[in-house]
């Protein structure tokens, strides 16, 4: 989750050749991320797009532990095996939320929505498994 406060940066350096020269040095910022790579790199939605991102891993691990081909998760879910394909390769395009819950229960996951107050103003939403 985002807190609004500045996150801390490092600068490094670093040489071409390693050799440490100054020359051909140059300064490399680097930022603690904010917990959502979406937000971070500035795409619009970035809250959802991580949310599609943490179903699909879900997803991804249900078929492992069932142990299923991907044709066989498509005959399970009713997706086509491209989609699944798609899906195990983090593609979330052409998926909304209700969809990606449940493909998730027709691979006999339980999806479990609890709301509570957020500590801190603004909440978020967290998939666990």
């Amino acid at each position: 989750p985002t807190t609004g406060s500045p996150r801390p940066s490092v600068t490094l350096r670093s040489s071409k050749g390693g050799s440490g020269s100054s020359k051909n040095s140059r300064a490399t910022e680097v930022r603690e991320g904010s917990g959502n790579v979406f937000a971070d790199m500035g795409l619009p939605r970035a809250g959802e797009l991580l949310f599609k991102a943490d179903l699909a891993i879900a997803i991804v691990r249900a078929i492992e532990r069932l142990g299923l081909s991907q044709t066989q998760a498509a005959r399970q879910t009713g997706i086509d095996q491209p989609k699944v394909s798609a899906l195990m390769n983090g593609d979330t395009r052409g998926f909304s939320v209700d969809r990606l819950l449940r493909i998730l229960i027709m691979l006999g996951e339980n999806v479990d929505i609890r709301v509570h107050v957020a500590k801190s103003g603004r909440g978020h939403i967290r998939v666990g498994a």
